[in-house]
């Protein structure tokens, strides 16, 4: 038999009051995890810090953002562990705190999405020294990584420090570097790096296809070597593998200042590693960065989802803008 109508009432208001306790309980801890300080562990000399503490979402408390925004212009790239809660919707909605999210100009998002999608079964890989999207006159600011499918082992990401390499360059070449500007587009060679590695077929296949999505147009843009960081001030080498010449030399002179500033940008003292685990998310400032998706877990899947935070114009030490130079494409007949 059920207990009598005014028992049961009494049970359902006892049962109703115990539930709005516990959610109130759960509402003040989260409040109170949101107003706690971060706690940011640098990684290494120059470059890197993984934060604690933090639950990332478009509902992130101020206080949280404006500690993460400062440590990002300090640490240059951040790493943050166990957001397994992060959706594709949450996870763009935490990249638009930094500003207006872009998709990929060549690149189509999946759908509903604004994302870049690296998939290492369509190609995707990414392991090339690059800034992302310098071949755009206005390159992406933040970018913002999730780790969706990780292989059992290997598919690290390397980052560089762009202004601690500039920091370090000898004043002749400081000066130098400086003076020069350089055409950065789109369709380097992608297929430089697989047929180094001796890839295999599958992997042959993918990269192969999203070559041709990739540079399905071509973009072109004209950057200075040095650029002006626009909200530290501090001076970074903007190159890469999107950099293709410096303008007003002749192929080999070329080929060997890329080089030379490249091998400077990359030195392991100005790098950190990152070994992905699942729930995992970096976010590095594109503007004083470069980075490298380590390719050595052959055909074994991995798959990684990237906020794109909309950039500015690049702006060299005598103030002149980096300019679009993408030639426009004939009409239809």
């Amino acid at each position: 038999m059920g207990l009598p109508p005014m028992q049961a009432l009494r049970r359902d208001a006892v049962n109703a009051v115990t539930e709005a306790s516990h959610l109130s309980t759960v509402a003040q801890d989260l409040e109170q995890d949101r107003q706690q300080p971060l706690q940011i562990q640098p990684l290494s000399g120059r470059i890197g810090a993984v934060v604690h503490g933090a639950r990332l979402s478009g509902e992130l408390a101020a206080e949280q953002f404006t500690q993460i925004h400062a440590a990002l212009l300090r640490h240059r790239v951040l790493f943050f562990r166990g957001q397994h809660h992060l959706t594709d919707a949450s996870h763009q909605a935490f990249g638009r705190l930094f500003g207006e999210i872009e998709s990929h100009p060549t690149v189509p998002a999946p759908d509903g999405t604004a994302f870049l999608e690296l998939n290492s079964q369509h190609g995707g890989r990414a392991d090339s020294w690059h800034t992302d999207v310098t071949f755009k006159a206005a390159f992406p600011k933040v970018c913002v990584l999730r780790a969706v499918t990780l292989p059992g082992h290997g598919g690290d990401t390397v980052w560089a420090n762009t202004v601690a390499a500039y920091e370090g360059l000898p004043e002749p070449l400081r000066q130098l570097a400086e003076q020069l500007w350089a055409v950065h587009g789109n369709d380097y060679d992608y297929a430089e790096n697989f047929r180094q590695n001796a890839a295999s077929q599958t992997e042959t296949a993918g990269r192969a296809s999203y070559r041709k999505v990739f540079t399905r147009k071509t973009i072109e843009s004209e950057q200075p070597l040095v650029h002006v960081h626009p909200e530290t001030g501090e001076k970074a080498l903007l190159l890469g593998h999107f950099a293709k010449r410096i303008k007003g030399l002749r192929a080999n002179e070329s080929t060997a200042l890329l080089q030379l500033f490249n091998e400077r940008i990359i030195r392991l003292e100005n790098t950190v590693r990152w070994q992905w685990a699942q729930g995992d998310v970096a976010i590095w400032d594109n503007r004083a960065t470069q980075h490298y998706a380590i390719n050595d877990y052959g055909d074994a899947h991995r798959v990684v989802r990237r906020v794109t935070v909309t950039g500015t114009v690049a702006t060299s030490v005598d103030g002149r803008h980096s300019v679009d130079i993408t030639v426009p494409e004939p009409l239809a007949a």
